[in-house]
């Protein structure tokens, strides 16, 4: 996230720029600061849904195949445990993206 992008946002959001500067109530780095928690609270929610996700993946993943009839229970297994790992995956991907 730019300063740019923090500017547009605490306008949006109604602060008055008066108060945001290098000598104001809030300096730029407080905003920042600030910015960066707010952003860190919600890729951290992201990721908790998308891990609560695995299970449900792996268990619809599983009753699709029962219900087709079509692959050994070692295949249907395999092809759960599959979803459930691509939605931890992606819990993985989105944290990560507060280490770049």
């Amino acid at each position: 996230m730019t300063r740019d992008d923090i500017i547009r946002m605490a306008r949006e959001a109604g602060f008055p720029m008066a108060w945001i500067s290098d000598s104001g109530v809030l300096t730029w780095t407080d905003l920042e600061k600030f910015a960066a928690l707010v952003v860190a609270a919600e890729r951290e929610a992201c990721a908790k849904e998308a891990e609560l996700m695995a299970p449900k993946a792996a268990i619809r993943r599983r009753n699709s195949f029962l219900e087709s009839g079509h692959l050994s229970q070692l295949q249907i297994e395999n092809e759960a445990t599959g979803a459930a790992l691509v939605a931890l995956q992606c819990a993985e991907a989105i944290r990560a993206r507060g280490q770049a």
